[in-house]
């Protein structure tokens, strides 16, 4: 008798096309900066074809600033290598049919040389590098994101035009928790929630948040990979969701000299069978020898692994000093002054990781912490005492980096880094970080201009 056939992947493509509801796929890559690059694909060339083999896409996509330059000091060089392609290959665990693209849907896709070895570099590929490496010692990540964003009045075309300046919140005042007030506000949010719902994510909590026009949409925690997916899906759907409705959104970490963007991450650890290892109902603490070690490698590795949560030079005005986001590297139970959050008890104990914002690279940040927790286990790090005072404001705690290039500099010379992602992978987000330094360098700022045009 022969063995019964292997299900199909894309059974509901398949339906949805049958239908005459589907008219094209969408075959999308996680770039350096977290956003979704891609082709869209006509349903049959898609299964007939692309499913099975593959994708071919500029192999220039991993090798980009926000402006999509690219040049020598990347691990891949563009020019060097004739703007040749890479595979993309879709993973057909993450398909999506977005509510706001009626006939579409989408897939992300891993990045392949051709002859079939994963782009280390890639996002996606680093993360899936550490759980692999989690699951070598039997153990599995959960992870849930909190990703903020600010809405305005004006379309993203106006913005643009205005050059972002001026811009109308979608509230007038500090709504954080408000139930009122949020009349410019909720219809949008609405829409966003009641669409990402249909498209398969598992809403938990939404609500307005301090800045004017901010909101907080949280989706249920699931397995790493899956909550990096469904968090960059998300983010491109909101923004595209939002230019419906003639809406401006940003995630940047800082707008303006109010309340930043942020991305607070939740991490927990599971053994291979799915029971959670953190806790322990016999310490006093309430906390296993591997948590402890786990957030001991937090503490370790922060500075270090600062440029994967912190990317860009706009990252460090929201962690400032005044700004509500962590500036020390201290651990507390419940103490949201602190880069490391202890939070929840027995089944539910995990960290919250308070210093991505929302720019941050969901994978770079996730695999950043689960390579410090990972450090911590393997090396037995012990955890110093709990931090229960307001770590933003004690000097005597060791701070973060407080710019790009303090990040840029623990970061290349970090023999942590080079051992858990490799000297290329540390070499490649080291030229990403040093393009933004250069952009940023060679830019006039409407401060220098308001500073030194009359009176210098």
């Amino acid at each position: 008798m022969s063995a019964p056939a292997a299900p199909d992947p894309y059974h509901r493509l398949r339906e949805e096309a049958a239908a005459g509801r589907l008219e094209e796929v969408v075959v999308a890559l996680p770039d350096l900066q977290g956003r979704l690059q891609g082709s869209r694909l006509s349903v049959p060339y898609f299964l007939d074809e692309i499913a099975g083999r593959g994708f071919g896409a500029c192999l220039y996509l991993l090798a980009t600033d926000v402006e999509m330059n690219t040049g020598p000091g990347y691990a891949i060089d563009a020019w060097r290598a004739g703007f040749g392609d890479f595979v993309l290959h879709p993973d057909p665990a993450t398909v999506r049919f977005p509510p706001w693209e009626p006939g579409t849907a989408l897939v992300l896709a891993d990045a392949a040389w051709p002859d079939g070895e994963p782009v280390a570099v890639a996002p996606r590929r680093m993360l899936r590098e550490q759980l692999d490496r989690l699951a070598g010692a039997g153990l599995t990540a959960w992870a849930g994101t909190e990703l903020e964003f600010l809405v305005f009045e004006e379309s993203p075309a106006a913005a643009h035009d205005r050059r972002y300046h001026g811009l109308r919140p979608a509230t007038r005042h500090n709504a954080d928790y408000a139930l009122q007030g949020l009349a410019g506000l909720e219809p949008l949010a609405r829409r966003i929630r009641r669409e990402m719902t249909a498209a398969g994510l598992v809403m938990e909590t939404a609500r307005a948040e301090v800045h004017p026009g901010q909101y907080e949409i949280v989706f249920r925690y699931a397995e790493a990979m899956a909550t990096c997916d469904n968090h960059v899906f998300f983010k491109t759907g909101v923004k595209q969701i939002a230019e419906q409705e003639g809406r401006a959104v940003t995630f940047m970490a800082k707008y303006d000299e109010g309340e930043g963007n942020s991305c607070h991450v939740h991490l927990s650890l599971r053994s291979a069978d799915g029971d959670p290892v953190l806790a322990d109902p016999a310490a006093p603490d309430g906390m296993s020898p591997l948590m402890r070690h786990f957030v001991a490698g937090q503490l370790a590795c922060l500075a270090d692994f600062t440029l994967l949560m912190a990317p860009n030079i706009n990252s460090y005005k929201r962690l400032r000093p005044g700004a509500f986001a962590p500036t020390g590297i201290a651990w507390g139970r419940d103490n949201r002054t602190c880069p490391v959050r202890v939070v929840g008890s027995g089944l539910s104990l995990r960290i919250e990781h308070r210093v991505p914002g929302g720019d941050a690279n969901p994978y770079l940040a996730v695999a950043a912490a689960l390579a410090a927790g990972r450090w911590g286990i393997e090396h037995q790090l012990p955890l110093p005492a709990e931090y229960t005072g307001n770590a933003l404001a004690d000097t005597g705690v060791a701070r973060l980096p407080a710019t790009l290039a303090e990040a840029l500099h623990r970061w290349e010379r970090s023999e942590i880094a080079a051992k858990v992602f490799g000297p290329a992978v540390v070499a490649h987000y080291a030229r990403a970080a040093r393009a933004e330094l250069e952009a940023h360098e060679a830019a006039v700022t409407d401060w220098e201009r308001m500073r030194g045009f009359e009176r210098l």
